[in-house]
This record gives C-alpha cells, structure tokens and sequence, in this order.
C-alpha cells in the first residue's frame, strides 16, 4: 500500500475557505494553532510570491511562521496583509 501525506494547503481552494481556518484559529487564542493555520494558508498561497517588501526574505517569512518562531503581531498583519486578509475584532455573544 502506498501512501501520500496529507497537505491541508491543497484543499484551502477559496479565500473564503482561507480566511475561515484562519477565523477559527483566533477563536482559539493558541498562538502556536494561530501562526499554523496563517502558514498552511500562506503554503496555499505560494509563500514566494508573497515577498513583497525587500527587507523581508522568504527565508526570514518561513522562519518566523516555523512551529518554534514566535512572530511579532507586525509581521504576523504583514502577511495577512500580503494574503489579502483583514484582521477584525468581535465582541463575544
């Protein structure tokens, strides 16, 4: 029997799809579940194409999304931004 690896980044589609993941992962408040699913998205995206400021290499990019980095909130908004996605606050119901 063979067997492939499972990629979620394959099945991220849609934005709408995109944007949800990452949704549900700030729902959370795990900053690790947060930073993975901002990754798998980015993977969906293409990381290379996302580098658009100079001074951020796509090396740089993957380290600071790695499982061990621990981003800053700027570099984190800077490629949502970069995703085309809109962080937004909620008051809880």
């Amino acid at each position: 029997m063979t067997t492939t690896r499972f990629d979620p980044a394959r099945h991220l589609v849609s934005n709408e799809v995109q944007a949800e993941l990452i949704t549900e992962a700030l729902a959370t408040g795990d900053a690790k579940f947060i930073v993975h699913a901002i990754r798998t998205v980015v993977r969906a995206h293409e990381l290379a194409t996302l580098t658009k400021d100079p001074n951020d290499t796509l090396e740089s990019l993957f380290l600071t999304l790695n499982a061990d980095g621990d981003p800053r909130l700027s570099t984190i908004t800077n490629v949502l931004s970069a995703l085309g996605i809109e962080l937004r606050a909620e008051f809880e119901t």
